[in-house]
């Protein structure tokens, strides 16, 4: 197994700059997602790593091996990382078989032993070797993928937005199936994706990506639960902003007196709930209250919109599905656990 690390990367596309400084490290056979929006440098970082992209400044190491660093550039092909593209990127005229075994030695191919346990082990039957990558599925396809990238036993692997394409229930199957294979094979893992959830249920350690640098790198618990600021906040989840002043740990608002997660400076402050934090009631004197103006209805769950009275200020719930209020209600508020504050904007 090999700890990944990246030291001061700075990358550009011509005179525009798209990484900034970029500091990682991904410990032995942990898997750390890079979450952020389009265009704000994730996959460029995958490609440095790869050996697809030269960087303007900075280091790659593998373990104690350098393969990027000011007077060192080792290609692809002897990094020993695999990378799985998007969409798969399967040999269209090479059976699912040769699409696995493609790069391995020649004696290897020609044993066909390691296609079919690299097969069983992204939860797919051997006997699919013979068909061609069109006539399977595309959560299939990306399983293949993902074994023609292990094939050669990498001691990292990179994702590039593996699952986006699929929909979500084969998205839900396939990226299990995935994590399972590379907890198996013990490898170093990167993952790059826009999906929130995905994010925090596949990987070690999430990496919030804006504008080519890092927002915040922690545990999915903590940077959800503790983000660093205001845009980590928002990115990361459902967030509901109020308008409060601080005196302390605590800080007034109008959903009341709520606790902060540490001393904030006296004065008008930004102050972060998640919707899961605000409950619903009936109404009595001294609560806060508010009118349903929507709910949206997942299910499992359903987040509320809500209108405060008195100021107007509109927050989102989210409660159980089989409690859904009726639009126009008029409800109860509280909040429960702490709140985050910010400076203001």
């Amino acid at each position: 197994m090999t700890t990944l690390r990246v030291a001061g990367v700075d990358a550009s596309y011509g005179p525009r700059p798209v990484l900034h400084g970029i500091d990682l490290v991904v410990p032995s056979g942990t898997t750390t997602a890079i979450l952020g929006p389009s265009g704000c440098g994730k996959t460029t970082l995958l490609r440095v790593v790869a050996g697809f992209q030269t960087p303007d400044a900075g280091t790659v190491e593998l373990d104690d091996r350098t393969v990027v660093g000011p007077d060192t550039w080792v290609p692809p092909e002897r990094r020993g990382i695999g990378y799985v593209p998007q969409e798969g990127n399967l040999f269209p005229h090479l059976s699912v078989g040769a699409n696995v075994s493609y790069g391995l030695p020649r004696a290897a191919r020609r044993a066909g032993t390691r296609v079919g346990e690299l097969l069983e082990l992204v939860g797919l039957s051997p006997e699919l070797a013979r068909r061609r990558p069109d006539q399977l599925s595309g959560g299939q396809q990306q399983r293949v993928a993902l074994a023609r990238a292990l094939a050669r036993r990498p001691s990292v692997v990179l994702l590039d937005e593996p699952f986006s394409s699929l929909d979500a229930g084969l998205r839900a199957s396939t990226r299990q199936a995935v994590a399972d294979a590379l907890a198996h094979e013990g490898v170093t893992v990167v993952l790059v994706t826009h999906d929130q959830s995905e994010a925090l249920s596949f990987a070690d350690e999430v990496a919030i990506m804006h504008e080519g640098r890092f927002a915040q790198v922690g545990a999915p618990t903590e940077v959800y639960a503790t983000p660093a600021d205001r845009h980590a906040a928002a990115f990361l989840g459902d967030a509901v902003f109020l308008r409060g002043r601080a005196e302390g740990t605590s800080v007034a608002t109008a959903l009341g007196r709520l606790k902060v997660h540490q001393p904030a400076p006296a004065g008008t402050v930004d102050v972060l709930l998640r919707p899961e934090q605000i409950q619903l009631g009936t109404v009595a004197p001294g609560r806060p209250c508010a009118e349903v103006l929507s709910t949206t209805y997942f299910g499992h769950d359903a987040l509320v919109a809500l209108r405060l009275q008195g100021d107007h200020t509109v927050v989102t719930a989210r409660i159980h599905g089989t409690d859904v209020p009726s639009t126009g209600a008029i409800v109860g508020l509280s909040v429960i656990g702490e709140a985050r504050a910010f400076s203001p904007v």
